[in-house]
Parts: structure tokens; C-alpha cells; sequence
């Protein structure tokens, strides 16, 4: 299930509030979620949402891009403020070039980075020009 195919009627939301969407969105619903550019090339979809533990806030959405059916893909761990919620399109957008994600430090299903590690957090934020705020 994702944001195209939810059940909205069982899924309570409250008021759009300062952008796209509604103000709170159950993970379920993101999860598969396509990912797109702003030149309107698929980017991959999202496989998983990292939350911080310590702030309760959704610190990634982890990306799967290229291979087939699972086989070969790449993953990228986007910082979730480099997304934005496209609620015309039911998917997602980030502001980089395909050549620039496939360049991304990547990792694959069986190798994890360690994303509390602060040196890593810093680099993967820098990649993509957001902010990086340690607690």
C-alpha cells in the first residue's frame, strides 16, 4: 500500500497545514512511494523510513533504485527534508539528477551503514544540501 492506493477512509488525517498533503500521513501509506525529479525521470520508490529514536522524527527515507525485482538494487539514504510530498502526482520529488543519485553513497539489503553515526549523517546531508542538526 502506498499514498496512491491508501484507504483514505480509514485512515484519519488531519487539515493540510504549511504544504502539500495532509498533516500527518501513516508510514504505510509512504512506503512504496515513487520517487521522481524535477526533470520528471523515475528515481527509484521508497523502501523504508528511518525514525530517530531520540526525536521521534523521520530522519530517511531509504530508497531503492535500479536492479529488478529486488535483484541488484542499490539503496541511497535520503535525508528526509530533501523530499517533498507531490499530492498531484502521488509520489515523491527530489531535486537531483539521475547521474547524481547513481553517483550517491549507496549501500545494499545486506550492508547497512551505521546512520547514527554522525560523520556518516553529516557527509549523506552534505550530499544532498540539507541540514544536518546532531542533538
Amino acid at each position: 500500500m502506498n499514498y496512491a492506493t491508501t484507504d483514505t477512509s480509514i485512515m484519519r488525517t488531519a487539515e493540510i497545514v504549511d504544504g502539500p498533503g495532509p498533516a500527518f500521513m501513516s508510514a504505510g501509506s509512504l512506503i512504496g512511494n515513487d520517487v521522481y525529479n524535477r526533470q520528471d525521470e523515475d528515481l527509484g520508490d521508497v523502501k523504508e523510513l528511518m525514525l530517530d529514536m531520540r526525536t521521534g522524527k523521520v530522519a530517511y527515507a531509504v530508497l531503492s533504485f535500479g536492479g529488478f525485482l529486488g535483484m541488484g538494487e542499490k539503496l541511497f539514504a535520503v535525508p528526509w527534508t530533501a523530499l517533498t510530498l507531490d499530492t498531484v502526482n502521488k509520489r515523491f520529488t527530489l531535486d537531483v539528477t539521475k547521474e547524481r543519485l547513481e553517483s550517491a553513497p549507496g549501500f545494499d539489503a545486506d550492508n547497512w551503514p551505521n546512520m547514527a553515526d554522525q560523520e556518516w549523517a553529516s557527509g549523506i546531508h552534505s550530499y544532498y544540501g540539507t541540514t544536518h542538526s546532531p542533538y
